[in-house]
């Protein structure tokens, strides 16, 4: 049996909690909305059934006022209109979130009054109870209130702002005694300790929980000590009782109101409220040249799909977290295409990286570009400025490669960055241009010949692509010219395209690609490119446009630790991703010369990076954890997926292949799943759907490029 190990415990302690805090605040930030929306459209639903009930049978809403609801100060008549209204019109602003708290203040009123005059029923105040909840804390972030507020309190409008701060202040002065009410009122009724009908519920405690239970949560909830626990284990338990026992409606309301509750939190005068800030200022990281709290510094470089994921899970472990990219964005390569051929905006594929840590103290996010590293002294070099670190992940991805002809690259861009697509956007769309400018045939026909080089994934949807372009984005928008007779050719020296897919998903995608206008040139290999075009085989074909999609490099990051590197520049790694010879030193993704494919490289794929950067995180917990290291890092290839065009694509999942529409609904559906961020997926969706519903594209704007350079060279290009 090992002996015991005090730090070990220690450092086991403070992980468990670390991943605790962070459990729960990612539930509170992204669950909680969703169960406020739920809240406010189940309440809401309430009061629009009944106002249906009442405006489609007006004569019997009449009589109710009249003889069951009577109001001394209003006629029959009056009063009708004014329930009416309330239910018609407040419920449903409470449902959009829109003036919350004005709209659930009137309905609140309407639940007490029937409640004290009337019927004496628990749904009765359970509402009032729910409803005063957004009368002191209005609607989550879910609604509209959320997204007008900040604008509303600074604007011109007169009152506006006043009434604004008011609310903030009727919170902040009043929210902790509504919690501390409500706990009460909630605690008590649990307790099963007798009380006026009329003011506590009775449903809650006589049937629909087990005696125990609702004793003991309800003592829990007025010392309010773990209160967010109990709350969870109470709302299932009422589910659970609903559902074995259906009749009781007023079930319902005391989920929706212990739901309520578990959003609004139990306030500040409880229990959980001091043990919860000083448990977070003892979590709370402490920064400094070295930090007082011992943390060991973990420096990532790079914000690709590796280097992001690890950020990701070392967020939550008791590290202090440095993240360096040159740029300050995390960009979604794989849709970088659709960006080059007017397809999307660059903003629909990118993400500020500092909002993805906004919530993250831990996290430090460093714009500049990495020179080297120093593995004696551990530090990463950036010109005049080090980062020291205790454990470095290098995921610094990979660029392009001309096979060691680097001058083509002037003339035949590739696609890495946000720049290079917004190039290439301007250099397909200035050809178009020029084409319809030019007054030579020869400099016509040069305009609209659109060479590809290379035949993988990313050449095969940037031919199909700009083929789309021409045929329906264009259509109709020039004079002299038709760009649906531009010529697309697709260049590939291996003897099929997407090679690294199964033989017939290869023969479908070049089939799709023929029906789109395509010229494929299999077994071809490019051997000049310079402004005039590109020899293809020994022919000249005179080309405006030149896209490269053949191959890439590693970055330097074998050059920086000494390291030699394989034929790609990727730097070699051992089974646990560690650079050989520095134990404390990780390479991940496109930079990674690993085997770990089953005894083949690990592909350049977005997957692979993910899995590389967590499994990192992985063995970096059982370092902290002092435990055995994980097993080596194993890949798990989850498929391949290239898209052609519209409708079409291919998808290989080792042992089932798809292709066609159903292919190209699945592609879309796991780029959207890999965005980052709710905001990219929408614009991305949205633009999608508009495309293929009109054959338009909303993004054809040429910026960065300076035209007439351009149609001077175009002349001088017709003149040879």
């Amino acid at each position: 049996m090992p002996a015991y190990n005090p730090a070990a415990t220690l450092a086991r302690v403070r992980i468990a909690l670390r991943l605790w805090f962070a459990g729960f605040r990612s539930y509170r930030s992204i669950y909680h909305p969703f169960i406020d929306l739920g809240v406010r459209l189940g309440v809401a639903q309430a009061f629009l059934h009944s106002a249906m009930v009442k405006a489609l049978d007006w004569q019997s809403a009449l009589t109710l006022a009249r003889y069951e609801y009577p109001v001394s100060w209003m006629s029959p008549e009056h009063a009708a209109v004014v329930g009416l209204a309330i239910e018609l019109v407040c419920p449903v602003l409470l449902a959009l979130g829109l003036f919350t708290r004005v709209a659930a203040l009137p309905m609140a009123i309407l639940a007490i009054v029937i409640q004290a005059n009337y019927r004496v029923l628990d749904t009765n105040l359970f509402w009032a109870a729910i409803l005063c909840g957004y009368v002191m804390f209005g609607a989550g972030r879910l609604s509209l209130d959320a997204m007008i507020t900040p604008g509303l309190a600074d604007s011109a409008l007169p009152i506006v702002p006043r009434l604004i701060k008011a609310t903030a202040s009727l919170t902040m002065r009043l929210g902790p005694g509504f919690q501390l009410a409500l706990r009460l009122w909630l605690g008590w009724t649990l307790l099963r300790a007798p009380a006026d009908p009329a003011l506590f519920p009775t449903v809650s405690a006589a049937s629909l929980l087990p005696a125990a239970l609702s004793i003991v949560g309800g003592g829990l909830l007025i010392l309010g000590l773990g209160a967010t626990l109990i709350n969870k284990v109470l709302v299932a338990t009422v589910v659970g009782m609903q559902m074995m026992s259906p009749n009781e409606s007023a079930s319902l309301w005391m989920v929706l109101l212990l739901a309520r509750f578990g959003v609004i939190g139990a306030g500040p005068w409880s229990l959980d409220a001091p043990i919860y800030d000083r448990l977070a200022q003892w979590m709370k990281p402490r920064h400094g040249p070295r930090g007082a709290d011992n943390w060991p510094r973990v420096v990532i470089v790079g914000a690709g799909f590796g280097g992001m994921a690890c950020a990701a899970k070392l967020r939550h472990l008791p590290v202090h977290v440095t993240l360096i990219d040159r740029h300050n964005y995390h960009l979604f390569q794989p849709l970088l295409y659709q960006v080059a051929t007017a397809g999307l905006s660059p903003a629909d594929i990118a993400s500020p990286i500092r909002s993805q840590f906004r919530d993250d103290p831990s996290v430090r996010v460093i714009m500049e570009t990495v020179t080297g590293v120093d593995t004696d002294r551990r530090v990463v070099r950036m010109g005049d400025h080090e980062a020291p670190y205790d454990r470095l992940v290098i995921a610094t991805g990979a660029s392009h490669s001309y096979f060691g002809r680097d001058d083509w690259g002037s003339f035949a861009p590739g696609l890495k960055r946000i720049d290079d697509a917004t190039s290439v956007r301007a250099r397909l769309l200035a050809a178009f241009e020029r084409a319809e400018n030019a007054e030579d045939t020869a400099e016509r026909d040069a305009c609209l010949n659109f060479v590809i080089v290379g035949g993988g994934p990313t050449g095969v949807e940037l031919a199909g692509a700009i083929a789309e372009l021409a045929r329906f984005g264009l259509q109709e928008e020039f004079r002299r010219i038709d760009p649906a007779s531009a010529r697309i050719i697709l260049v590939q020296s291996a003897a099929r395209i997407l090679p690294s897919f199964p033989e017939p998903l290869s023969a479908r995608a070049r089939r799709s690609l023929e029906a789109l206008g395509v010229e494929v040139r299999v077994g071809s290999r490019v051997q000049e490119i310079d402004g005039d075009g590109v020899v293809i085989d020994g022919q000249k074909l005179r080309a405006a446009t030149v896209l490269w999609a053949a191959g890439v490099v590693a970055s330097p990051a074998a050059r920086w630790l000494g390291l030699k590197p394989d034929l790609s520049g990727r730097a070699p790694v051992d089974e646990r991703l560690r650079a050989l010879g520095h134990p404390d030193v990780f390479v991940i993704g496109d930079t990674a010369a690993s085997l770990a494919w089953a005894g083949k490289p690990v592909p350049g794929l977005a997957p692979a990076a993910k899995q590389g950067g967590e499994y990192v995180v992985a063995v970096i917990r059982s370092q902290l954890e002092m435990r055995p290291l994980p097993a080596p890092f194993s890949y798990r290839h989850q498929g391949s997926l290239a898209t052609i065009g519209r409708s079409s694509a291919v998808a290989d999942f080792g042992g089932l292949r798809l292709w066609g529409a159903v292919a190209w609904w699945l592609w879309g559906a796991v780029h959207v799943m890999f965005l980052a961020g709710v905001r990219n997926r929408i614009s991305v969706v949205i633009a999608w759907i508009w495309a293929y519903l009109t054959f338009r594209s909303g993004t054809r704007l040429i910026t960065g490029q300076d035209l007439a350079k351009d149609m001077a060279l175009a002349r001088t290009v017709s003149e040879r």
